[in-house]
């Protein structure tokens, strides 16, 4: 499923670059939602541009990815909270048995959530130096403006993790990674800090379920919304393939290049062959099947090492 789908019951709002968001057909125009449902379709993007062709099953592996998160997440252990989620039940009651909610038609790659206020900053945290961190390293020390320690290489786990937000930009605009400073101006000092900790809190609990497992979280992106009580909640998707870099960590461990370091399971291989075959002009060249079906492996591969 490549493109929207026209979803008995419900109404078609938006589109972004992987996901398609609906409402109840009969909710009256600039009426806040109660209730959304959130498709993942199997588009697959790179440098802000949707490709050709899709991933097959891609946008069923983020929600069976995602909704494991949520779970995980929504019941701590120990001393740890639960984080509250956007997630409703996809079942009701009918007679004396239950009744999906989802419609057939995208059943397995879609969410029923709560509609909720939803905060303009893209919550980023990086446990490791890669990607554009790595780039801004490599030019004066900082990434997002953070100084970080001299020396360190491409694939380098850092002193700590780090906060770096974004600015939601409006809709076929790009994010723009911000200071923390600028994000209390946007937000508040308190929401702000809310969010920092909160996003590093995740983090950490999530890199740790996942070291278990022999997989490295390099650096995620989390997104937030508050429901009518101002409680902040974790919403769209949550440590997928597309919001996360994950890498095995026995190849990190005994890799001496980048390359062999950062062995990922996620949509690195479309990222670097697309920089090997494009100028960044124009319209991007359509992704060979070899490329679609190494990337829709290693999804698959994730999904079973976390889950098993």
């Amino acid at each position: 499923m490549t493109s929207p789908a026209n979803l008995p019951g419900w109404r078609h709002v938006y589109s972004g670059k992987v996901r398609d968001l609906y409402v109840p057909e009969d909710l009256p125009a600039d009426t806040r939602a109660e209730r959304m449902l959130v498709v993942a379709s199997d588009r697959v993007s790179a440098f802000d541009h949707v490709l050709e062709p899709g991933i097959p099953d891609k946008g069923v592996l983020l929600t069976t990815l995602s909704l494991w998160w949520f779970d995980r997440l929504a019941t701590g252990a120990g001393a740890e909270r639960g984080i509250p989620n956007h997630l409703l039940a996809d079942h009701v009651l009918d007679g004396d048995g239950a009744r999906e909610v989802i419609p057939a038609e995208v059943a397995g790659r879609a969410m029923l959530v709560r509609g909720l206020s939803m905060q303009p900053i893209e919550c980023v945290v990086r446990g490791y130096l890669t990607g554009s961190g790595w780039a801004e390293y490599e030019a004066g020390g900082t990434v997002c403006g953070i100084a970080l320690p001299p020396g360190l290489r491409n694939g380098d786990r850092l002193p700590q993790p780090i906060f770096t937000p974004a600015f939601k930009a409006p809709m076929g605009e790009h994010d723009e990674n911000i200071s923390y400073e600028r994000m209390v101006q946007i937000v508040g000092a308190d929401l702000a800090a809310r969010l920092r900790d909160l996003s590093l809190e995740i983090y950490r609990r999530a890199a740790g379920i996942a070291e278990v497992r022999g997989l490295i979280l390099a650096d995620t992106k989390f997104e937030f919304g508050l429901d009518d009580a101002g409680v902040l909640t974790l919403a769209d998707e949550v440590l997928t393939s597309d919001s996360s870099r994950y890498w095995d960590a026995a190849a990190w461990q005994a890799g001496s290049t980048p390359s062999e370091r950062m062995a990922s399971f996620d949509k690195q291989i479309v990222r670097d062959w697309l920089a090997a075959n494009w100028d960044r002009t124009g319209t991007p060249p359509a992704l060979p099947a070899d490329i679609v079906a190494r990337t829709a492996a290693r999804y698959r591969e994730l999904l079973a090492r976390l889950t098993a």
